[in-house]
């Protein structure tokens, strides 16, 4: 048995009171949705085909009158002749030029208009998505190989990272998106970036800050400690009585950005041990009746 083809109002999603401007303008959004050239579905094909048919049907004043009275039977019955002014174009049915130009002026490589004037060719859709990038290689700059998803399927392709580039930035890469028509340029792909958090490093603008835990002694006594850089390590000297939440700096080792070179801070914190044996509490007991309290001068005193 012959399948009973779908209600077109249903097919182009349009009322049964839909003026002719508003069935055309249907017809326009589903037939660039599933032109086969644009979207590669196992379906597109057949819907491309479905929509024209119902746009067909309803465009032609005469057929739509057949088919609101007596159904699919009726345009058979020779209420409209498919001769109009889109017969010229084979196989479109009652598609005029204009609308014909305007929906797939696209896939005819710069066909000509209604009017005679030769339609230019059109530029590429810009594509988008996202990529996570190493900490490192947000704050240094480099090469990562990303796969992308777009249009075509995945896609793999090297993406040259600037240097300093944050979460929340994009990369427009010219003529990477989606191909042109008739001779136009490709689109743009545009890839919105996320960078992936480091397990020590963290930033400040251009700066890095890194956490550099040391003992009661050695805030006391001062140290030297050994910091971890983005690319290597470099040794630092911590002063006595350095507490807490005081910044090392080590110059030039930050974030290299067009806007220049940040710096790398050490911030200091004191650790103290979680247990002490009796002869340390009692040293520790001597010290602090012996140092002076490191309140008396607090703002609060004064006030």
């Amino acid at each position: 048995m012959t399948a009973v083809p779908r209600d077109p109002y249903e097919v182009l999603g349009v009322a049964r009171t839909a003026t002719a401007d508003q069935i055309r303008e249907a017809h326009r959004k589903l037939a660039k949705k599933f032109h086969p050239d644009l979207n590669k579905t196992t379906e597109a094909a057949a819907k491309f085909k479905e929509v024209q048919e119902a746009y067909d049907l309803l465009s032609d004043d005469a057929k739509r009158k057949q088919y609101d009275r007596f159904g699919h039977a009726g345009p058979s019955m020779g209420g409209g002749a498919g001769g109009g002014p889109g017969a010229g174009f084979g196989g479109w049915g009652n598609v005029d030029a204009s609308t014909f130009e305007e929906i797939f002026g696209d896939f005819m490589g710069g066909g000509r208009r209604a009017g005679g004037a030769r339609r230019g060719a059109r530029a590429g859709q810009d594509l988008e998505s996202e990529i996570t990038v190493d900490f490192i290689t947000a704050a240094r700059g480099g090469t990562r190989h990303v796969s992308l998803e777009g249009g075509n399927g995945t896609a793999g392709m090297d993406v040259r990272i600037p240097a300093g580039v944050e979460s929340g930035g994009s990369l427009r890469l010219r003529g990477k998106g989606a191909p042109g028509a008739g001779g136009g340029p490709a689109g743009d792909l545009v890839l919105h970036i996320t960078v992936a958090p480091h397990p020590w490093f963290r930033r400040e603008g251009i700066d890095i800050l890194v956490d550099m835990p040391i003992s009661i002694a050695e805030c006391a006594l001062g140290t030297t400690v050994e910091v971890p850089l983005l690319e290597g390590s470099a040794t630092l000297r911590v002063p006595p009585g350095t507490g807490s939440g005081k910044r090392l700096r080590l110059r030039g080792q930050g974030v290299q950005s067009k806007s220049g070179t940040g710096d790398l801070y050490a911030v200091i914190r004191v650790d103290g041990p979680a247990s002490l044996a009796d002869e340390e509490k009692a040293a520790l007991e001597r010290m602090k009746a012996a140092w002076p309290d490191p309140r008396a001068n607090a703002p609060w005193k004064k006030a």
